[in-house]
């Protein structure tokens, strides 16, 4: 188990998102409470041919207002929605770069897939003109770490740069590594989070193929609907969530506005099924455990979990049993809500996006609602938040993250205190 000394907190000073929900954090927090839907029919292709029509696309992002044009246009679309989201952390944070070393400020971020608009566009061009029409852009735009990569060369941050990519659980991991990395004593400031652009005919089709994603084509903001008996696979969705983190000594420092504070991390495997979790949650629980361990959290100092919750009719289930089995009766104290009831499944950029989603709550004293929660599955009978938010006071929360592969993270997030 991974210890944390005494002298290493870690807090969060920054947050940046881009989503279907809005890219102004007040506006994100306050549609997100009002139980708003950000899904609707895809708009960026012509979806008569596929089984689902629908998504928690994107349709109001405006590159030109962040980043110059030419520089835009040798991004995809994962790596712009990365850029843009850290320029809004970096700003929310506050930080003068003028006064840091920056050798001693990283940037890991996690895409689960990368630049699949890109493979898509190049992959048409080879078949379509041969290989001299390849663009000479079309490596450094597919893969995925070169969102960290852009992002550090912006701001000339020249500490740990890397990229995670472990499916839906990408961007968490990014975040528990820059944790991590700021408690070894390796940087002082970290930028982390993910970014994924997913809404594609392959990526729409892939899962479709594996019958993964609902097909609710009448009702699209109604086809997300987390732990709900009639609930049949989860929703795409896009976009990024950046955050800032900084050892608590070094905000300090420099009079930074604190959000709350990240205690402890759990990273487990479900060694089981490439994409079914392993029976009763045994991965999950575990990682659960394990952040609550390494935070030093009791599980009855927690109020608040935003789940991973992704729609689907075995992995709200598996979450489930995996509550029961870490909390016991306090399960049934618990405000349990998902994010993704609203926005869809952003894939390698939910757990981001969710933990920012969890840091407000645990700020704001607020839960966001499960919408769609009409009839509830009679296997998952804890409190959901169900479509109406509820007003909290949280002082420590989970935020969970699990990916194809097996892969499990757990975040645990305490409010802040001197």
């Amino acid at each position: 188990m991974f210890e944390k000394s005494m002298k290493s907190r870690v807090v969060v000073t920054g947050l940046g998102v881009v989503s279907s929900l809005g890219h102004d954090l007040q506006e994100f927090w306050q549609n997100l409470l009002a139980g708003k839907s950000g899904v609707g029919l895809i708009s960026r292709f012509d979806t008569s041919d596929f089984a689902t029509k629908f998504a928690g696309e994107i349709k109001d992002f405006q590159i030109d207002n962040y980043l110059d044009r030419k520089e835009a246009r040798r991004m995809d679309l994962f790596t712009q929605y990365a850029m843009v989201a850290a320029v809004k952390a970096m700003e929310d944070s506050g930080l003068d770069l003028a006064r840091e070393d920056t050798n001693r400020i990283g940037v890991i971020t996690g895409s689960g897939i990368g630049g699949m608009s890109t493979y898509e566009a190049q992959c048409k061009a080879f078949f379509e003109k041969g290989p001299r029409k390849i663009s000479p852009f079309f490596i450094p735009m597919m893969i995925a770490d070169i969102a960290p990569g852009y992002i550090s060369i912006r701001y000339g941050l020249k500490g740990p740069n890397y990229s995670t990519i472990s499916a839906c659980a990408s961007s968490s991991h990014a975040i528990g590594d820059a944790f991590r990395t700021i408690v070894r004593g390796d940087a002082d400031v970290m930028i982390a989070g993910g970014s994924e652009a997913c809404i594609t005919p392959m990526g729409v089709g892939g899962f479709n193929a594996m019958k993964a994603l609902s097909t609710r084509n009448d009702e699209p903001t109604k086809a997300s609907r987390p732990f709900d008996s009639g609930r049949d696979g989860f929703v795409m969705g896009e976009g990024g969530g950046i955050i800032v983190l900084e050892s608590l000594e070094h905000a300090q420092a420099r009079g930074a506005h604190i959000y709350g504070e990240i205690a402890g991390v759990g990273y487990t495997a479900d060694a089981h099924h490439i994409t079914a979790p392993s029976p009763n949650g045994e991965g999950a629980t575990t990682a659960m455990k394990l952040a609550l361990s390494s935070g030093g959290i009791e599980p009855e100092e927690v109020g608040y979990i935003n789940t991973h919750g992704t729609s689907t009719p075995y992995g709200d289930l598996a979450e489930t049993m995996a509550i029961k089995a870490v909390f016991g009766d306090h399960a049934y104290k618990l405000s349990i809500n998902s994010t993704k009831s609203m926005l869809g499944h952003l894939l390698g950029a939910s757990g981001s996006v969710e933990f920012i989603v969890s840091i407000l709550s645990v700020k704001n004293g607020s839960v966001h609602p499960t919408i769609n929660l009409e009839t509830p599955d009679p296997q998952c009978d804890l409190d959901y938040t169900a479509n109406v938010f509820k007003k909290r006071e949280v002082k420590a929360a989970l935020s969970n993250s699990f990916g194809f592969g097996g892969h499990n993270v757990s975040i645990a997030i305490k409010k802040f205190a001197e």
